[in-house]
């Protein structure tokens, strides 16, 4: 004999599916948190040797630094007699497919010293390639921004953009002159 269609009857039956569904997704969830976290600091930690100098301490714990109102994360690297010679900043501004974050190396004078896309939301095939375009992101290694302009050439700078993706290309110039800015800030805070 079938149920009656009831609303309780209803009710009772939504309720149900939705407790096993949440069951579900909690269960996954409880397996998945620990691989998760551990492929993100194991990326994290690969991204650091990239923009960092090859000698010197790497901090392992975030600080973090308040810059016109956005809080950035940063490593810090150091040398002999435990003085600050690089530090890592977590940069995130918003591309032309969403947020892009990148780690930026930046030395104690200010110099870029290298960076890395941490993740990005650009269209694959066009602002995608500020990921794996060498060419690109080559011309941020060196990078003296004291005297020189992080902006494209389009906007008067002299960053030659990726070909078709000017606003990526517009948005990775920004994460590095923000990284650049937050560097010099936790420098003051130093002296």
């Amino acid at each position: 004999m079938a149920a009656k269609s009831t609303l309780v009857n209803m009710a009772l039956c939504l309720f149900g599916v939705c407790l096993v569904c949440s069951a579900i997704l909690a269960g996954t969830y409880a397996l998945t948190k620990n691989p998760i976290e551990e492929a993100s600091r194991k990326a994290l930690k690969e991204a650091l040797s990239k923009v960092l100098m090859a000698e010197g301490e790497i901090s392992s714990e975030a600080a973090y630094i308040d810059l016109d109102g956005v809080n950035y994360e940063y490593y810090t690297q150091t040398a002999e007699a435990d003085s600050a010679v690089c530090w890592a900043v977590k940069s995130t501004v918003i591309g032309f497919g969403g947020p892009l974050t990148l780690l930026v190396g930046v030395e104690r004078n200010g110099v870029v010293h290298a960076t890395k896309v941490l993740s990005h939301s650009e269209t694959p095939g066009l602002g995608a390639k500020c990921e794996t375009e060498e060419s690109f992101i080559r011309q941020f290694e060196g990078f003296e921004s004291a005297s020189r302009s992080l902006k494209v050439r389009k906007d008067g700078g002299e960053i030659d953009a990726i070909t078709a993706s000017t606003i990526t290309s517009r948005a990775y110039a920004k994460a590095v002159e923000n990284a650049v800015a937050v560097a010099a800030k936790i420098q003051e805070g130093l002296q």
